[in-house]
């Protein structure tokens, strides 16, 4: 067998082999193809809390702090994850953001309380960043990130066998096809997915879920944003306004 057809044929089992890594986000029942156990996955999200701490200055504000592990720890109350070591910080920068790391390792920017005017529209941020965290969305991500890498690596091969001069032309047109028609879209899925995974998580915890629209109107107000989200890894607020009243009637 030649070499082009051994390279083939071991990508096609490695395809197969991802195939059968499926997984089941919460709430939505999405399935998932993950092939980073959720062990290295924890792991990996503990080692970059610690480098994201070392860098970052912990807010002196002690009320501000303690009402973001307060909140923080309710939500995480519901969600009962043994396995989490959860852990909330405030840290100050000016951006409106947060993340959720991979154990339950969250960081709340001070710039978020501009917007976030209650604890219920706090507790839309956290909410929303732990459900990207219970949904497994960077371990899905490196995993389509890797699956990409594995079907540009086919089309070099066939390419590369009979028309070995449309190489780099198949290159460059398979990395914009990436970029704009596979990888940015599934972002903005992942986040219209952690908005309804949130909106269970306060409904759960008891904050009223009806502020979440308030949070995202507070976003929008003097938005530079553009109108379309189809070049943004995230939802216009309008569509993610649009999409909560969506999960808030069937929730009531």
């Amino acid at each position: 067998m030649s070499f082009f057809y051994k390279k083939l044929l071991s990508t096609f089992f490695i395809l197969i082999f991802l195939v059968g890594c499926t997984n089941k986000a919460p709430i939505t029942n999405r399935n998932q193809f993950i092939f980073m156990s959720e062990q290295q996955e924890i792991a990996l999200g503990k080692q970059s809390y610690k480098e994201t701490l070392k860098k970052a200055t912990l807010s002196s504000d002690t009320f501000q702090s303690n009402r973001v592990k307060r909140i923080g720890k309710r939500i995480a109350a519901v969600v009962n994850r043994t396995d989490y070591k959860w852990e909330f910080n405030l840290v100050e920068n000016k951006a409106k953001n947060a993340f959720c790391l991979p154990g339950g390792k969250v960081v709340v920017y001070t710039g978020i309380l501009e917007v976030a005017k209650n604890d219920s529209q706090l507790a839309t941020v956290i909410s929303h960043e732990i459900a990207h965290a219970l949904a497994r969305h960077g371990a899905e991500r490196v995993s389509m990130g890797m699956v990409s890498n594995l079907i540009g690596n086919i089309g070099n091969i066939v390419l590369g066998s009979t028309h070995p001069q449309y190489v780099k032309t198949f290159n460059i047109a398979y990395g914009a096809g990436t970029q704009y028609g596979v990888m940015l879209p599934y972002g903005r899925m992942q986040e219209s997915e952690a908005d309804e995974i949130g909106i269970h998580l306060m409904q759960l915890s008891n904050y009223n879920i009806h502020e979440a629209l308030n949070f995202w109107t507070n976003m929008s107000k003097n938005s530079k944003q553009s109108k379309s989200s189809f070049f943004s890894t995230h939802p216009s607020s309008q569509e993610r306004i649009s999409n909560i009243k969506r999960i808030i009637r069937k929730i009531n």
